[in-house]
C-alpha cells in the first residue's frame, strides 16, 4: 500500500505544480519510426495548466482555456477554434499524460542518484495506439524533464531542454492583425 501511495503522489504532484505553475521551456521533439531516419525539431513551450503557448516548425499555437489559436507564418493565417479535448492532447503531451493516468497502469523508479523518477504509464486498453508513456520528472521541484511515448510503429521523445517555473503569466494568445483569419468559433 506504501508502495502505491509513492506512485500516486509522484504522478500527482506533478500534475499539481503544472496547474498551479507556469513552465516555460525550449525543447526537442523526435519522431522515430522503425524503417526511417529520426526527425528532430526544436521549438518553445509555455504552459500554465491547460493554457499553453507553442512555436515550433514556422507554425505558433496557443490556448487560453477556451479558444485554440493556430499561426501558419508560411500562409500568414490564424485559425480561432474551440477545439475538442483530442485537439488538445495532441497538441499538449502533458494535457494528453494527465488523460491517459485516469485509465493507465502507473509504475515509478527513482533514478540512481536520486534526482529523477521515471513515471511509466501503460494503458488498461491494450487496443489503444499508444502503448506506453515514459515521464522523466526531476523530484527537487516536479519539474517534467523529458515525455517518451511509444506507439505501435512510432516513438515520439520531448526533451525539455531550459526547463523553469516563471512568475510572469503570459497572455495565451496570439493576434496578427495582417494575417488572414479563419474564425471557426
Amino acid at each position: 500500500m506504501k508502495t502505491l501511495l509513492i506512485l500516486l503522489t509522484a504522478l500527482s504532484s506533478l500534475f499539481t505544480t503544472l496547474e498551479q505553475s507556469i513552465l516555460q521551456s525550449a525543447f526537442t521533439v523526435t519522431l522515430a519510426t522503425e524503417n526511417e531516419q529520426p526527425m528532430t525539431y526544436s521549438g518553445q513551450l509555455t504552459m500554465h495548466g491547460e493554457k499553453f503557448l507553442l512555436t515550433i516548425l514556422g507554425m505558433e499555437a496557443a490556448y487560453d482555456g477556451e479558444t485554440m489559436y493556430m499561426y501558419q507564418a508560411e500562409t500568414e493565417e490564424l485559425t480561432l477554434s474551440h477545439p475538442a479535448q483530442d485537439e488538445l492532447y495532441q497538441t499538449n503531451p502533458f494535457l494528453f499524460a494527465k488523460a491517459l493516468a485516469q485509465s493507465a497502469q502507473v509504475s515509478e523508479k527513482a533514478a540512481a542518484d536520486g534526482k529523477t523518477v521515471l513515471i511509466t504509464l501503460t494503458p488498461d486498453d491494450p487496443a489503444r495506439e499508444v502503448q506506453r508513456l515514459n515521464l522523466r520528472v526531476r523530484t527537487r521541484d516536479n519539474m517534467p524533464l523529458y515525455l517518451e511515448m511509444k506507439e505501435r510503429n512510432r516513438v515520439t521523445t520531448l526533451k525539455l531542454t531550459t526547463p523553469e517555473f516563471i512568475s510572469s503569466e503570459p497572455a495565451y494568445t496570439i493576434s496578427k492583425p495582417d494575417a488572414y483569419t479563419n474564425d471557426l468559433r
